[in-house]
């Protein structure tokens, strides 16, 4: 089942919050917001749940049919980054959705078991839900909505505060289990990763607009303007009076290199005089922060650094690893 809005607004205390003209998700399909703190994705998700008081929308439809409070309560569960779950077993919160859905409560676990099993937690049943970490609560969590089998599922930032190995796992087991779906979901999140693992198109959301929308691939590789491009982690400004070629350049940090002496550029790389400012050890990665003529440059590198505060040199980055924008002054103005 498919949900498309249309003229979205979320208006509070005199205040716009969210205007989104038209979003539509198709069954089967997962859809990534993309956005900063603040941009206002957990409002969208309230919104389309019926869940936001000040919203409102010219059109809201699931499966190309006007949708009412009865029909999205019936066909929309969400997943919340903090997971509420009940004083019970595993297994009865994975049924809960059911269960106030007014199916038995035997029936209820037994429709309930095989997602836990999918998502590598059927081990826990019997475990109190309280007793979890937060990697394995997420999991309850995603399990008791696909249980009720919701043509839609809206999941709200579910991977925050879990560590790296068990975020990992995570978006590999839900990926598998979106991939024999055939639920709408929309997954709000400020990382690009989880977009990219999960997400066959992305909307990035920007003071409270969708900015871009497209194929995942494409939008994280190719930014409309400057503002998308910071959100997509092209943070390495080289404009036009240091490079000396058209437009504005932009690259992520760890595209860029440090030109060590006597070694040679790619044909085709921009090169960038500068002094080093700082260097500073990120654990597997050293992050080196070069000032230029027209302003620093940073470096994010894997391998062994050996220039100090105040060395000269140039960094280095391919053009393939540069896309090119409009000027700053050539941009827009909103």
């Amino acid at each position: 089942m498919s949900i498309r809005c249309r003229g979205l607004l979320v208006v509070d205390r005199g205040r716009q919050r969210l205007a989104v003209d038209h979003l539509e998700v198709a069954d089967g399909e997962t859809v990534a917001v993309l956005g900063p703190n603040g941009a206002g994705k957990s409002t969208l998700l309230r919104a389309l749940a019926d869940l936001e008081p000040a919203a409102t929308c010219d059109e809201l439809l699931l499966d190309g049919r006007p949708a009412a409070r009865p029909q999205l309560r019936t066909a929309v569960a969400a997943v919340l980054q903090r997971p509420v779950l009940q004083r019970a077993s595993v297994l009865d919160n994975a049924a809960a959705g059911l269960r106030l859905r007014g199916v038995p409560r035997a029936r209820a676990r037994g429709l309930a078991r095989p997602w836990l099993d999918a998502l590598k937690i059927a081990h826990l049943a019997d475990r109190h839900a309280r007793t979890l970490s937060g990697g394995e609560a997420q999991r309850v969590a995603v399990a008791r909505a696909l249980a009720v089998r919701s043509a839609v599922l809206l999941l709200d930032e579910p991977f925050t505060g879990l560590d790296a190995t068990t975020r990992a796992d995570l978006i590999a087991d839900l990926r598998a289990v979106l991939d024999r779906s055939p639920a709408a979901v929309l997954l709000v999140t400020h990382d690009r990763d989880e977009a990219a693992a999960l997400a066959h198109r992305t909307a990035l959301l920007l003071r409270g607009r969708i900015r871009q929308l497209g194929a995942t691939a494409d939008v994280l590789d190719a930014p409309a303007d400057l503002e998308c491009a910071r959100l997509l982690g092209y943070t390495t400004r080289l404009p036009p009076e240091l490079t000396r070629r058209d437009g504005l350049l932009i690259a992520r940090p760890e595209r860029c290199r440090l030109l060590r002496p006597g070694q040679m550029p790619a044909r085709d790389a921009v090169v960038v005089p500068g002094t080093v400012w700082r260097v500073v050890p990120l654990g597997g990665t050293t992050r080196v922060d070069v000032d230029t003529a027209t302003g620093p440059v940073a470096v994010l590198t894997t391998t062994e650094v050996t220039a100090a505060p105040g060395d000269r040199l140039c960094v280095t980055v391919e053009g393939r690893d540069t896309r090119r924008l409009p000027a700053p002054g050539d941009l827009p103005v909103e």
